[in-house]
């Protein structure tokens, strides 16, 4: 099971986390477009392990666990690194926080729900989150590279913050939807 093309796909995301994040001290541009094109590539298999997952009907439980792992794994390790680097400067740690507190709970309350197997689906606001999220990574990383061109730091910054409100939106709503759960007392 481990072996499938879905599952591979989505370690592979998790093995490529040490590879992106060394790759930005990469002397000149290639510190940019390399973690650009890694991360890039991660997003890809995100989409491909589903897609083979479902078309080849090798969807598991494995994947299903290991799938919101290795996203969320990537994201927070992409955001602290590039806090590291100056990427994501003072102000925009606020977002940066957010984004990632809303993972840890969000996290914990889909495993608590699990346990009552309660669902809870991904709304199409947390779709929108996570594209401002992505972008604003892609933005971030590649950033240097095209200076002379435009600001794309700052565009990172601006989506950083958008994707960081949205994810107070939708941690609230995921919340909210926790607590009329956790309040239950039940028999």
């Amino acid at each position: 099971m481990l072996f499938r093309l879905p599952n591979l796909l989505t370690l592979s995301r998790i093995v490529v986390i040490p590879l992106l994040l060394a790759s930005l001290f990469l002397p000149g541009d290639l510190g940019s477009w390399v973690p650009l094109g890694l991360f890039i590539a991660a997003g890809i298999t995100d989409f491909l392990d589903g897609y083979f997952a479902r078309r080849y009907r090798q969807t598991s439980n494995l994947g299903r666990f290991m799938d919101p792992v290795a996203d969320k794994l990537l994201v927070a390790s992409v955001l602290l690194v590039l806090v590291g680097i100056g990427r994501i400067g003072e102000w925009d740690l606020i977002p940066a926080t957010i984004i990632l507190c809303r993972e840890i709970m969000v996290s914990g309350l889909r495993e608590y729900l699990a346990e009552l197997r309660v669902g809870m689906p991904v709304s199409k606001l947390a779709k929108w989150k996570t594209a401002a999220q992505i972008f604003a990574l892609c933005f971030l990383l590649g950033g240097p590279a095209v200076a002379g061109q435009f600001d794309a730091i700052i565009i990172g910054q601006v989506l950083l913050w958008l994707a960081g409100s949205l994810t107070v939106w939708t941690g609230y709503d995921y919340l909210r939807l926790g607590l009329k759960h956790m309040m239950d007392e039940g028999p």
